[in-house]
């Protein structure tokens, strides 16, 4: 006889040391004892007989035990064993639950460090635990839909008007999710779904200013900046040495020989991943002599305000070009880069050779083999100290030589 909803309402234990049971058809039955009441499937498999175990009374009810109990007979009848089945599913949640979004991202960022400069590492991880993490973070990564990257992750981006970082933020989280495939987390990279989703972004370069008379405005702006001593410090020395931004501000004292007038900056914090040789002019010597008392007894040359543990912000030398009236569309911190470039070459008419390997840009021999780190070191000391003069000649307004395509 079939039970009903009531009577396994009232059923009670009845003191048997074994509890008592009470069948329902089809092999499942309920069995009560002295700690509750629990419903069993009993069955044959691979002729053995086995007991699954199909939820607790009252959280299961007798019509979802029923549910069960026909999922069961169906794998049976496909020739499965519900109870290995059961397991299986377990395991299956809980390697969901242990493999989140942000725990598959960060063993990521750990395999492939080595492929990243030191600076590009705390960028991509800073941005994954601002704009991913407190939003998809928690979430099991093979559960996450493109709609969960795009509402949760992209949408919120673009609400704050970041365009440009909302693209990189998905292309970073396309990188964790072909990392889940091949490792057997996931079916496939969900982003592929979301080209032409998000805001286009138009393609400019660094804004930079290549004009001699503005650059000399430039240049006395920044003498006359009023901030704090490691962010004027960064700002007087950016466009002697013209290295990328992150490289500046994760430059670290161990990294300075300021009596050999040289900055070796370690392979792990540059793009090609090859270590670049600074030579230092004496207007940069003097500018880190001068900040010494300030930051020398720490690891960083310009470290953060807030504490000395981490470098200055990457939106520092920006910020203060944005303070001094340089609206993002004149002048970036990228942009020195340009303008040292384009103002040696065509100005001062420096060997294009020795300008892009001050720039750390690849630069071949005859035989096609990249030149070494100390490469023209002599002569590439001489024009740094030539470029820093200039600047020091355009600041106070001397005579300036423009360029050649502006004088057509």
């Amino acid at each position: 006889m079939a039970l009903t909803d009531t009577r396994v309402k009232q059923l009670k234990y009845m003191g048997a040391a074994n509890g008592e049971k009470y069948a329902d058809g089809g092999g499942m039955y309920l069995h009560v004892t002295a700690t509750g009441k629990y419903w069993r499937l009993s069955y044959r498999f691979a002729g053995k007989q086995k007991t699954l175990a199909l939820g607790v009374y009252p959280d299961v009810a007798l019509v979802k035990a029923r549910e069960r109990r026909a999922d069961a007979r169906t794998l049976l009848a496909d020739g499965v064993d519900p109870g290995v089945a059961k397991r299986e599913e377990k395991q299956n949640r809980a390697d969901a639950a242990t493999n989140t979004f942000e725990t598959v991202a960060r063993d990521w960022l750990a395999k492939t460090a080595n492929k990243r400069a030191a600076v590009t590492q705390a960028k991509v991880t800073s941005w994954l635990e601002k704009d991913v993490f407190p939003f998809i973070g928690k979430l099991p990564v093979s559960t996450i839909r493109a709609k969960d990257v795009l509402d949760k992750v992209a949408r919120r981006m673009e609400a704050r008007g970041i365009h440009e970082s909302a693209h990189r933020i998905v292309q970073i989280c396309s990188q964790v999710f072909r990392y889940a495939v091949a490792i057997g987390l996931v079916e496939r990279d969900v982003t592929v779904d979301l080209r032409g989703a998000l805001v286009s972004v138009d393609k400019t370069n660094y804004a930079a200013i290549i004009e001699p008379k503005q650059v000399g405005q430039l240049m006395r702006s920044i003498h006359s900046y009023g901030g704090h001593p490691t962010a004027v410090a960064a700002l007087k020395l950016t466009p002697l040495v013209f290295v990328r931004p992150g490289e500046l501000r994760a430059a670290e004292w161990a990294e300075m020989d300021l009596d050999a007038a040289e900055w070796r900056i370690p392979a792990s914090k540059m793009k090609m991943k090859v270590e670049h040789l600074v030579p230092l002019s004496r207007q940069a010597v003097e500018i880190l002599r001068a900040l010494q008392p300030f930051s020398g007894h720490g690891r960083y040359v310009f470290p953060s305000i807030r504490t000395g543990e981490r470098c200055m912000s990457e939106n520092t030398i920006n910020a203060a070009l944005r303070g001094m009236g340089y609206a993002k569309e004149v002048m970036t911190a990228h942009g020195f880069r340009a303008m040292a470039r384009t103002i040696m070459d065509e100005v001062l008419g420096e060997r294009a050779d020795l300008i892009e390997h001050q720039l750390a840009h690849t630069v071949k021999d005859p035989n096609g083999r990249a030149y070494n780190r100390t490469a023209h070191l002599p002569a590439r000391r001489d024009m740094m100290q030539r470029w820093s003069d200039y600047l020091d000649k355009l600041r106070i307004g001397a005579d300036v030589i423009p360029l050649r395509t502006a004088a057509k």
